[in-house]
């Protein structure tokens, strides 16, 4: 049993070393070679994701194969914290990303999005100036609208309307259907009626400056939140099946620690 359970351990502990050596080079590849604040904003994540594989799966695979209890104690104990963690963020998760979703339009095959319908917690993260200032930095380098201008430039009006748009196309890179522009193509919309008669201040906020466009409005934060909302969600179911991994592995840990202090 003692070389069952400390092997399995072992194994599963190298697999994850030799995973966090890639990672890491990656993240120190991204720290030589970043121009964007958004590639600048995931080094940091990426090397410190890397090294704490590192360090844990080193503890754990001294700990279990060498026979040292305190280095598996404290294999044991990090991955306590994060089995922990991890369900209390698929919790949160799910809890925040319980509102919202965009709101279908007559004869348009894209839905059109509204920064109320979302949760108090994440409208607090995208009105905060600093924050959406990075954001506006990563959608513009994404060329999201640059991509729908190119591909959608000789659409009619009528082709337009029907296009199935993402939820960050249809709030940051054109219009609101409220201000009742005229269309000239995807991203450039006549500007002389609409503006004055809408509700909307989403209208006066709109530009046909590409770099400008509706990256300002609240709609294209509405859409960032709604892609945030899906991508949320997706994590959380897989953040379960990882928990269900980590408490198994964790379990087998159990047992090797206990084989450790009977040695």
């Amino acid at each position: 049993m003692f070389r069952l359970s400390n092997n399995l351990v072992g194994i599963l502990n190298l697999v994850t070393f030799l995973l966090s050596l890639p990672i890491l080079g990656a993240g120190i590849w991204l720290s030589n070679r970043a121009n964007t604040d958004c590639e600048r904003f995931l080094e940091k994540p990426v090397i410190a994701l890397a090294v704490f594989l590192l360090v844990v799966s080193l503890a754990g695979l001294v700990g279990a194969c060498c026979g040292v209890s305190c280095l598996l104690w404290l294999y044991l104990l990090v991955m306590f914290l994060l089995i922990v963690i991890l369900f209390c963020f698929t919790i949160f998760a799910f809890v925040v990303t319980n509102e919202g979703a965009g709101r279908a339009v007559s004869d348009r095959g894209y839905k059109e999005y509204r920064l109320g319908d979302y949760s108090n917690w994440l409208q607090k993260r995208v009105a905060n100036t600093k924050n959406w200032n990075k954001i506006k930095s990563c959608l513009a380098d994404g060329m999201v609208c640059t991509g729908l201008a190119y591909k959608s430039v000789n659409d009619t009006i009528e082709q337009f309307y029907k296009e199935h748009l993402s939820a960050v196309q249809s709030g940051c890179c054109k219009p609101s259907d409220d201000c009742d522009f005229t269309y000239i193509s995807p991203t450039v919309w006549n500007l002389t009626v609409g503006t004055a008669t809408s509700s909307n201040s989403d209208c006066s906020l709109w530009s046909n400056d590409p770099k400008v466009l509706c990256y300002n409005c609240q709609s294209c934060k509405a859409g960032l939140l709604d892609n945030i909302k899906s991508d949320w969600k997706k994590v959380a179911v897989c953040n379960i099946v990882f928990l269900i991994v980590l408490i198994i592995v964790y379990s087998f840990g159990c047992c090797a620690f206990r084989n450790n202090l009977r040695r």
